[in-house]
């Protein structure tokens, strides 16, 4: 029997794990799937529990100064009816699993699950989203990059807890995001892409480019990003070619049982320049 903790707060929750070891839980939709040990056995856990899903204070999507907070605990059925959340955001979180999962599947389970092939993850790369995270001791903000070491390794220490996430409150005139997979439904990813550019008097004032499934962590260069902004739209259309062979070289997917490494690679770069030629000069 694996021992369980069911706290009241998010302080009782942080004082527990500054004694003990706990795996945290709160909707449990890939954590099950990965502990999982068969039929009609239940999944092994080599921790105590710590459910916090219910907790009101990791649940909470607001705005201020500093951008819009999703709590960690916020299922994505809730961040997708909130207006707070941009549109693109909305649209991804859309695709995602099935509408009973979402309706139990959280934000920080997704970005905490480290993988690739994440769904959020994209948007929370092109946008620089800070991750927050808390123990009895100390708050540290660190980006999504920075939070993520390799696939299903985070920085996270045992003592703290992913209580939020903070992204900036905007939208961008220009919104592309494609995901391919065995079916458009509750389909896992083979190759995402997500493309967002502001575009005013046909200058391009900013614009991001991530994809997801091709490489050991999410493909996103500010570095090439940069050579585009205060161009314009035009120029990046000429642009393209050059630009899908810089992506080209970071873009590293290998072959599982969703894709092959070929398929991921032609298809992620013909997406890059299928963004890059669809851009509105509006």
């Amino acid at each position: 029997m694996v021992k369980a903790y069911r706290p009241n707060t998010l302080t009782e929750a942080l004082e527990i794990l500054s004694t003990e070891k706990c795996t945290i839980m709160a909707g449990g939709t890939d954590l099950m799937v990965q502990r999982a040990r068969g039929s009609a056995v239940l999944p092994g856990f080599d921790r105590p529990l710590m459910f916090v899903g219910h907790l009101k204070e990791l649940q909470k999507i607001y705005q201020d100064e500093e951008g819009i907070h999703i709590g960690a605990a916020a299922i994505l059925t809730d961040m997708m009816e909130h207006e707070l959340i941009p549109g693109i955001f909305k649209e991804m979180i859309g695709q995602m699993a099935s509408p009973p999962t979402r309706n139990m599947a959280t934000i920080a389970g997704n970005i905490c699950n480290a993988s690739p092939a994440g769904d959020t993850l994209p948007y929370l790369y092109a946008v620089n989203a800070q991750i927050v995270l808390q123990s009895t001791d100390q708050k540290r903000i660190i980006a999504t990059r920075d939070f993520i070491i390799s696939p299903k390794k985070t920085c996270i220490k045992p003592d703290e807890i992913l209580v939020k996430i903070i992204i900036p409150a905007k939208e961008y005139s220009n919104n592309y995001y494609r995901k391919l997979g065995q079916r458009k439904g509750m389909s896992l990813t083979k190759v995402s892409l997500l493309g967002m550019a502001d575009v005013v008097d046909g200058n391009i004032l900013d614009l991001h480019i991530a994809l997801g499934s091709v490489a050991a962590s999410i493909v996103h260069s500010p570095k090439i990003e940069k050579s585009m902004i205060s161009k314009k739209a035009g120029e990046i259309k000429e642009m393209a070619e050059e630009i899908v062979k810089q992506y080209a070289d970071l873009i590293r997917p290998i072959d599982d049982a969703r894709s092959t490494a070929i398929y991921r690679k032609k298809a992620s770069l013909r997406l890059i320049k299928d963004f890059m030629e669809n851009i509105s000069q509006e």
